[in-house]
Order: structure tokens, then C-alpha cells, then sequence
């Protein structure tokens, strides 16, 4: 079994065009990104519908995939990446974001473990929140949370707090119990992946506005890896200073 990384990279973002082209320390977001995890698996590719990507890629000595227009997630364009490769039913595919620069080894040794059981189909990372987050990272609507099962799968993902605590203050909540916080990554076997993509968007993705409920709801099940890495992505220009600035602070140290 071979894991392959997937890196999905549009240039038509809406908050941030030319997001995965921007300059980040020197080099490209998109350079950083596939060099932060191009050792750490069989093969990387980066899957682009944009011809001024795919140069950047090459220019670099990255793999890429030319993909369509049309994909409506990244979910998609690493299917459509997978099956232009011809991989095998049963080899994993890693869906790296392509505005996470500095994605850690140690996430992606987390979520290849997940397929060291063989029934795993899908799987994904979570970190744990902490006392010092305090409540507002915890009621954030941009941080997905996560609820998990005694086997550490998914119950359910969600914009809102969950669960609930009830009978306590909101500022005691996070030292009362563990809540978790999505890392957006996703692995999922070849056969998994062609499936999962076929499916029509579902009620629950389109009120929460999480394409993984529509796995969810359609009976699959998904691994969860836990890391305590804290992710730092990009999705504006604003994002983008801000991660100049903790690359120049690590570089300082």
C-alpha cells in the first residue's frame, strides 16, 4: 500500500486570488507546502486547473496534475487527480490543504496510522482545545469541532459547540471535558474516494457547510487521528502577514 499526497490548488479564490502563488519567506505558498511533506510520503502531487500553478510546480521540480475547472471541492480535484494516475483501489490518498505552509511531519505520520487498521476508509486529524484557548476559540464558527465514539471515529462536525455542558459556567467548559477541533486533512482509500464523490451534496453539509457530513449521512465512517499541533492556514492577505511574521519569529530562534 503506497500513500500518495494530493496538494488541491485553484487560482480563482474568492477572499484570496493567486492565494497558492503568493510569496511566503521567499518562496511560494504552494513550494512550502509541498516541500513541507514531499519526504514524508510515496509521492506528492499537486492538483491545479490553473496553468500559471502548474509552471510554478514545474519551476520548482514539484509534480503536478492538470484538473478541471468544474471540481467543486478539493475532494473532487484529488479524485479527478487519482484517477488520471490510475492508483490502485486500496492505495491512500492524503488530501493536503494547500494553504497549510506548515503542516508538521508528525500530522502526517498521525493520519497514515489511522490505515493501519484495514477496515479504515476515510480519515482525518483533530486537536484537542485547551483551557488556554479560552471560550471564544472554543464558539469560533470557522473552527469546526468535532464529536468521536469510544473507537475514536466521527460522530459528528459542526460549526456550533458540541456537545453542550450543561449545569456549568461556558468558562469552565473546556476544563470539563475535551472538546475537538477539526484539522482540515483528509486521507481516504482510492475506492473510497470514487465513491464519496459521486454522492449528492446532503442536508446536513449544506446547513453546516461541511462537505463531511455528506459522508456521514451516507453511512461512512471516519478514522480520527489526534494531533496537538496547532495549524496555521492561510485564506487571506491578512493570513498571509501573519504567517510572515511567525516564520520570521522561527527563523529567529
Amino acid at each position: 500500500m503506497k500513500y500518495i499526497g494530493i496538494i488541491p490548488a485553484r487560482y480563482a479564490s474568492t477572499r484570496f486570488p493567486a492565494k497558492p502563488l503568493a510569496m511566503l519567506g521567499g518562496k511560494r505558498v504552494i513550494e512550502r507546502v509541498y516541500n513541507q511533506v514531499v519526504g514524508q510520503l510515496d509521492d506528492v502531487f499537486v492538483a491545479t486547473d490553473d496553468e500559471r500553478i502548474e509552471q510554478a510546480v514545474k519551476a520548482f521540480g514539484g509534480k503536478v496534475v492538470m484538473t478541471s475547472t468544474e471540481c467543486r471541492s478539493g475532494t473532487d480535484r484529488c479524485w479527478e487527480a487519482a484517477s488520471k494516475m490510475g492508483l490502485s483501489a486500496n492505495e491512500v490518498i492524503i488530501n493536503i490543504q494547500g494553504d497549510e505552509p506548515f503542516i508538521q511531519p508528525q500530522q502526517i505520520a498521525a493520519i497514515k496510522a489511522c490505515f493501519d487498521d484495514e477496515s479504515v476508509g476515510i480519515a482525518t486529524l483533530v486537536k484537542p482545545f485547551t483551557p488556554d484557548d479560552g471560550f471564544a476559540a472554543l464558539e469560533n464558527v470557522n473552527s469546526p469541532k468535532v464529536v468521536v465514539n469510544s473507537r475514536m471515529e466521527a460522530l459528528y462536525f459542526s460549526r456550533s459547540i458540541i456537545p453542550f455542558t450543561r449545569g456549568k459556567e461556558k468558562e469552565e467548559w473546556l476544563a470539563g471535558h475535551i472538546y475537538y477541533k477539526h484539522i482540515g486533512i483528509y486521507a481516504y482509500r482510492t475506492k473510497v474516494l470514487s465513491e464519496i464523490t459521486q454522492l449528492p451534496q446532503s442536508s446536513l453539509e449544506l446547513a453546516e457547510s461541511l462537505e463531511q457530513l455528506r459522508w456521514l449521512e451516507n453511512g461512512y465512517k471516519i478514522k480520527v487521528g489526534v494531533s496537538d499541533i496547532e495549524t496555521i492556514g492561510i485564506d487571506t492577505p491578512e493570513d498571509l502577514e501573519k504567517a510572515e511574521q511567525f516564520l520570521k519569529n522561527r527563523e529567529n530562534k
